[in-house]
C-alpha cells in the first residue's frame, strides 16, 4: 500500500519516541478503518510500544472495546471532540497503556449517523502529557482520500504530542 509506505517513516519516529519514553499506545480507529494501527504496525518489534486496539465502526464494537455503559455517550455525537476523547480514554484504560489514540470521523460516500458532514475527523489523544484533540475538515466526499487524510491527521497529532508541540489541551 502506498499510504503505508508513505507513513512508515513517521511510524518509525513515533516508535522511537515511545520506546525512549518507555510508553505504549492503544488505538481506536474509527473512520480510518484500521489504518492508524496498521501504520504503527509497519515498525518491526511494534510490540515494544503498541498494545492493541480495534476498529470502532458499530455500537457493538464500541461496547466491546470500551466497556462503557451506553449512557456514557449521552449528549455526544460522532465525529466530535468529546466523543473521540471518551474513546481515547477508554481504549487507554482498557488496554492498560500510557497513551490512548482515537479517531472519529465521517469519511463520506454515505450519510453519517450523527449527521456529521463528510470530511470531518477528530483525532483525540490522552496520555502522560495531557489530552489533545485535532480537528480536520477536508470538505470532501472522497471516502478513500478522507481515510488517508484522517490517518495522517491522527498520526501527526500523536507525533506532535510526543514531541511536546502545542496542541489544544483539554482540561478535565
Amino acid at each position: 500500500m502506498d499510504l503505508l509506505h508513505e507513513l512508515h517513516p513517521q511510524a518509525l519516529r513515533i516508535a522511537a519516541l515511545l520506546r525512549a519514553r518507555g510508553e505504549k499506545v492503544a488505538v481506536a480507529d474509527g473512520a480510518t478503518g484500521g489504518l492508524i494501527a496498521a501504520t504503527l504496525l509497519t515498525v518491526p518489534g511494534a510490540l515494544d510500544f503498541f498494545v492493541g486496539g480495534g476498529v470502532v465502526y458499530s455500537l457493538r464494537a464500541r461496547d466491546v472495546l470500551f466497556a462503557l455503559p451506553r449512557d456514557a455517550y449521552k449528549g455526544m455525537r460522532g465525529a466530535s471532540a468529546d466523543y473521540a476523547m471518551l474513546q481515547a480514554r477508554a481504549i487507554r484504560d482498557n488496554f492498560h497503556s500510557q497513551w490512548g489514540l482515537a479517531e472519529s470521523g465521517s469519511v463520506g460516500g454515505s450519510s453519517h449517523p450523527s449527521g456529521a458532514p463528510a470530511g470531518r475527523s477528530v483525532a483525540a489523544l490522552t496520555g502522560p502529557d495531557g489530552e489533545r484533540t485535532r480537528l480536520l475538515e477536508t470538505a470532501s466526499d472522497d471516502r478513500i482520500a478522507n481515510m488517508a487524510a484522517f490517518t495522517r491527521n491522527a498520526l501527526e497529532a500523536f507525533e506532535d504530542a510526543l514531541r511536546g508541540a502545542g496542541e489544544r489541551a483539554i482540561k478535565e
